[in-house]
């Protein structure tokens, strides 16, 4: 099911919602459809509207100030655009720069997508014991950068330009 990204009355945004949250949001007259996907439209018996893609809230919403987005597995795995840090490949697991068993945390900067054999490779060791140095460095992703990464890459360059500036 697609994400839709929801906007704050702000132009800021917020979320990521199901197709059905977003078309209830519009139905609702809670949210306006800023931008949709060409050509598919959502049809019912008393409703004709484009498939949203990103929607904006009518009404303000106060969110406190999030500083660091969340670390997760399916955080760094998205980040890292399902690319193995050591070798380019697919990505289907996260591994330690430095491993927990000698300190390492899960943290935004200590952890990297990578595929199971150069995971299982490096194995209890650092990328320079291994000798595997990483293909990019870790980085810590902003809550807005990391709710746009959830769209993927190709519907990321599909979003308009107004929108790709404000992440920046």
């Amino acid at each position: 099911m697609r994400d839709t990204l929801v906007l704050n009355a702000s132009f800021e945004p917020l979320s990521t919602v199901t197709l059905n949250r977003a078309v209830v949001l519009v139905l609702q007259d809670k949210a306006v459809v800023e931008q949709a996907h060409p050509g598919l439209r959502v049809r019912a018996a008393a409703v004709d509207i484009p498939v949203p893609q990103v929607i904006r809230l009518c009404r303000y919403i106060r969110v406190p100030f999030r500083r660091q987005a969340p670390w997760s597995r399916r955080g760094v795995l998205v980040r890292d655009q399902h690319r193995c840090a050591y070798c380019g490949r697919r990505a289907t697991t996260v591994d330690h720069v430095v491993p927990r068993s000698r300190g390492g945390a899960d943290s935004w900067l200590n952890t990297v997508a990578s595929c199971a054999e150069d995971n299982h490779r490096k194995a209890d060791r650092t990328p320079e014991q291994a000798g595997m140095p990483l293909l990019r460095e870790p980085f810590e992703p902003t809550p807005a950068d990391a709710m746009l990464l959830t769209l993927g890459q190709s519907e990321r360059d599909a979003l308009p330009a107004w929108l790709a500036r404000t992440a920046a």
